[in-house]
C-alpha cells in the first residue's frame, strides 16, 4: 500500500520541489514562472485537454454518466458553497473568493490524474480523468476566469439630485452589463475554455480523429503536469509559505471534506465499485497548480494560493492513503 502511494505521489513531489529549489538557488525568478504560466495555460494544457478528450470514445463517455453526475455535484457544489461563504459571510473580495472556491473544489485531475489514477486503475483511468477534466474545465475554470477578469464597478450615486441619481443608476447598470458581457466574451476566447468544448462536441458527433494528429498534439500536452508543478514550485519559493486559518480550511475542504462527502453520499445511495473508488480517489487528488498560476497572472492572493497548493500536495500523501484504504 505504502509503495503504491509513494509511486503515485513521488514524481509530483519531486517536480514540485525541483521548481522550489531552482528558484531558491537563483536559477529561476518570478518572471520565469510567468513565462511558464503562459506556456501551460495558453498552449500545453489546452492541447492536453483537447487531445485527451478526443482520445476518449463516445461509448466510454456514455458509460461514465454516473461519474459525470457525481463530479458535477462534488465540484460545482463545493465551488458554489465556498464562493458564497467567502463573499457573503467573510466579506472577501470577488477575485479572492473565486480563487478560494477553485482551490477547495477542483482536484488536479488534468495535471496529476495520469500519475495517480493511472497508477491504480491502469487503462480504465482514462474515463474518470476525461470526465473530471471536462467538468472542471467547462464549469468552474471559466467561472473563475470570468470573476477574476471582472473589475469592481460602482452602482450608486451620491448626489442630491434624485433625477440625476436615477440616470446614473441606469447608466451604471448598463456599464456593469457591458463589462460582464465583454469579460464573458474574453473568457470564451481563451484556449483553456473553448478547446475542451470543441473536443467534447467532436466526440459526441462521432467524427474520427487520426491518431497521428492526437500524438502530435500530445507531445506538448504531456508537458503540462511537469511544467505546471515546476512553475508552482517557483511561485512557492517567491512567496512566503504561511500557515493560516484560511489556508488550513481550504486544504481541509479539498483533501478531506470533498472526497469524504462523495464517499458517504455514494455509500448511502448504495453504489459500489468501480464508481465508488473512481469518484472518491478522483476527488481526493490535491488542488490544481493552476490556482497558483492564476494568482500570479492576476496578482491576487498569491501567498494564499501558493500556501494552499503546497499543503494540499504535501497533505495528500496522508489523505490519499486514508481514502485508498476506505475504498479498498
Amino acid at each position: 500500500m505504502a509503495y503504491s502511494i509513494a509511486g503515485a505521489l513521488l514524481p509530483i513531489a519531486v517536480t514540485f520541489l525541483l521548481g522550489f529549489v531552482g528558484a531558491w538557488r537563483g536559477d529561476f525568478k518570478r518572471e520565469h514562472a510567468s513565462v511558464l504560466n503562459t506556456l501551460v495555460l495558453t498552449y500545453a494544457l489546452p492541447l492536453m485537454l483537447f487531445a485527451g478528450t478526443l482520445s476518449t470514445s463516445r461509448a466510454s463517455l456514455g458509460q461514465g454518466v454516473p461519474l459525470l453526475i457525481v463530479s458535477c455535484v462534488a465540484v460545482v457544489g463545493m465551488y458554489g458553497v465556498v464562493f458564497l461563504l467567502s463573499r457573503v459571510v467573510f466579506a472577501v473580495s470577488t477575485s479572492t473568493s473565486a480563487l478560494a472556491a477553485l482551490t477547495a473544489s477542483s482536484p488536479a485531475v488534468p495535471f496529476m490524474g495520469p500519475a495517480i489514477l493511472g497508477h491504480f486503475f491502469g487503462q480504465t483511468s482514462v474515463v474518470p480523468i476525461a470526465i473530471a477534466s471536462l467538468v472542471i474545465n467547462l464549469t468552474v475554470v471559466p467561472a473563475t476566469l470570468l470573476l477574476l477578469g471582472l473589475d469592481p464597478v460602482s452602482g450608486t450615486g451620491r448626489g442630491n439630485d434624485r433625477a440625476g441619481q436615477g440616470d446614473h443608476y441606469v447608466a451604471s447598470r448598463r456599464t456593469v452589463l457591458s463589462a460582464v458581457v465583454g469579460k464573458l466574451a474574453e473568457t470564451i476566447r481563451k484556449p483553456l475554455v473553448w478547446a475542451p468544448v470543441v473536443a467534447f462536441a467532436t466526440v459526441l458527433s462521432g467524427v474520427a480523429v487520426p491518431s497521428l494528429l492526437l500524438n502530435a498534439l500530445l507531445l506538448l500536452g504531456h508537458a503540462t503536469g511537469g511544467v505546471s508543478l515546476f512553475a508552482a514550485g517557483i511561485v512557492l519559493a517567491t512567496n512566503r509559505v504561511s500557515v493560516s486559518s484560511p489556508v488550513l480550511l481550504l486544504v481541509l475542504l479539498k483533501n478531506v471534506v470533498q472526497p469524504a462527502l462523495v464517499l458517504g453520499g455514494l455509500r448511502w445511495l448504495g453504489h459500489g465499485d468501480p464508481l465508488l473508488s473512481e469518484a472518491v480517489l478522483t476527488m481526493a487528488i490535491p488542488a490544481m497548480p493552476i490556482v497558483a498560476m492564476l494568482a500570479l497572472q492576476y496578482r491576487v492572493a498569491e501567498a494564499l494560493a501558493a500556501s494552499s497548493l503546497f499543503f494540499s500536495v504535501i497533505g495528500s500523501v496522508i489523505t490519499l492513503a486514508v481514502f485508498i484504504v476506505l475504498t479498498g
